[in-house]
């Protein structure tokens, strides 16, 4: 019985599932949202919005943190400096995550994830 066990595996090792959220991350931030599966999408909801909470102060140290979390500039640079500010005044919920259509290839459940 997997009760009370805080993240989903997705079937990945946890490097390929860093690797995974950073990558699906990267594409929300600069698409502002992505089509991917359901639990793909609920468990990339929590990650983002932590990185979208470190960020709304702007300063260096802000950076710097979700730097380290990205590896990638321009998807930091447009978090710390265009999107975060929009949310300085909201309390969390920063994503929205709407179910779409059933995947042809393996019947997933696939899901849009938006920044809202």
């Amino acid at each position: 019985m997997r009760h009370r066990n805080g993240y989903r595996k997705l079937g990945r090792t946890s490097s390929h599932r860093a690797a995974l959220l950073k990558n699906l991350s990267i594409a929300l931030i600069t698409n502002g949202k992505i089509e991917t599966t359901v639990p793909k999408a609920k468990e990339l909801r929590g990650f983002i919005e932590k990185l979208i909470t470190k960020a709304s102060s702007g300063d260096l140290n802000s950076h710097r943190a979700v730097f380290a979390v990205l590896q990638d500039k321009v998807a930091t640079n447009k978090l710390v400096t265009v999107i975060a500010p929009e949310y300085k005044e909201r309390d969390g919920g920063y994503s929205r995550i709407t179910k779409t259509r059933t995947r042809v290839g393996d019947a997933a459940p696939m899901a849009l994830i938006e920044l809202i």
